[in-house]
């Protein structure tokens, strides 16, 4: 019996088949339409291949001749999550160019808009995370308290997406923040600090979902300097970068840099819940000092310009627009968003993680495809 069970050389080899698994452009567990490619060896991700453009609509192209400040409206309709930061940036990259003063008032409004946007955007992310992780009710949780948020814009802005609160020289005089409207957004800060508290304990507490997180999708601190990874995403990993220390926007305000040194899932969903509690202390400093003054400085004049840069940060990291103005009219637009090379860096956190947590892996980055998919590349042979 035993020289039965002995291997020989004429004993067949176990044959290693390598398997490929797509998920999208349409999936269940897919936020966005995309596409995944997992190349699979035993269940576990051997290679990863992420093809966006599902959603590609040219806004670059399209802006290419249009008035500036029709332009900087038309930078809204790149993403309904980061319709606020677009316009921001674009309308920056004006003021920049014609030299353009904005009244402190406005700066404030604008601060405030700004991160008001960041809440809602973490709070989805984590909406969203929370869904693909399987947990329904820390999701639809999630979803009831970012309310607060979307109220609040609507509020400020008139809608609960593209808000349009940016204009050259300042703000939309819509926008403009009374003593009700200050005690309403003090008021949501007060909640949303309680109910995300809250939340991030009952999250950590819960054994099952640690386990579920902690080291999966690893993205080490080297793999996302040499990937070119942004915003939280590089945060995660322990590299303390953000830009909104190098802005002049912020420089009244107090708040920390978020980072975590571990790089995986756990990581990326800390630091977006403890970016949202510093977020609130930003939005509280902007309304208890909020000072007088005009909201916006119309007597900028239009000239030529050369090509003008501006770097802000966003939700999801580090959004650069440029363009210059032929005679009032927007020429050569380029806009490049975090998500970009996030999602590259996340073909690199897939690998060596099981199937079942690819997804998982891919999303840990709040990959933004609506804003990627936006140019053309046109090559020449």
């Amino acid at each position: 019996m035993e020289e039965d069970n002995k291997i020989t050389d004429e004993t067949p080899k176990k044959q290693v088949i390598e398997t490929e698994v797509p998920l999208g452009p349409v999936h269940s567990a897919a936020i966005e339409p995309y596409r995944v490619r997992l190349f699979v060896e035993d269940e576990i991700v051997k290679d990863a291949e992420i093809t966006v453009g599902v959603n590609h609509r040219g806004v670059e192209r399209i802006m290419e001749g249009l008035p500036v400040e029709k332009a900087n409206s038309l930078t809204e309709k790149i993403c309904g999550i980061c319709s606020n930061s677009h316009i921001w940036n674009s309308v920056m990259v004006a003021e920049k160019a014609l030299g353009t003063e904005v009244p402190e008032r406005a700066q404030y409004i604008r601060v405030i808009m700004e991160e008001l946007e960041r809440l809602h955007s973490h709070m989805l992310y984590l909406a969203h995370g929370n869904e693909v992780l399987g947990h329904e009710t820390f999701s639809m949780r999630l979803f009831y308290i970012r309310e607060t948020v979307m109220e609040l814009l609507r509020m400020i802005g008139g809608n609960r997406v593209q808000y349009g609160v940016p204009i050259i020289g300042g703000i939309r005089p819509r926008a403009e923040l009374n003593q009700m409207k200050l005690q309403k957004i003090t008021e949501g800060m007060n909640y949303i600090e309680e109910k995300i508290t809250n939340f991030a304990e009952r999250f950590i507490s819960d054994s099952m979902i640690m386990s579920r997180i902690t080291g999966v999708g690893i993205l080490t601190k080297e793999d996302a300097i040499r990937l070119s990874a942004t915003g939280p995403t590089l945060r995660a990993t322990g590299v303390e970068v953000d830009l909104r220390t190098d802005m002049k926007e912020y420089d009244p305000f107090e708040f920390d840099v978020i980072t975590q040194d571990d790089g995986d899932v756990k990581s990326q969903l800390l630091v977006r819940v403890l970016e949202i509690l510093e977020a609130i202390k930003i939005i509280r400093q902007a309304v208890k000092h909020l000072p007088e003054g005009p909201i916006t400085n119309r007597s900028w004049e239009m000239q030529d310009t050369p090509i003008t840069k501006s770097y802000i940060e966003v939700p999801r990291g580090k959004l650069y627009h440029s363009y210059y103005l032929d005679e009032g009219r927007v020429r050569n637009v380029i806009v490049r968003t975090p998500s970009i090379t996030n999602i590259g860096a996340m073909e690199h956190a897939c690998i060596g993680n099981h199937i079942t947590d690819a997804q998982l892996a891919v999303v840990q980055c709040d990959p933004c495809f609506t804003c990627t998919d936006r140019a053309i590349q046109i090559i020449q042979l």
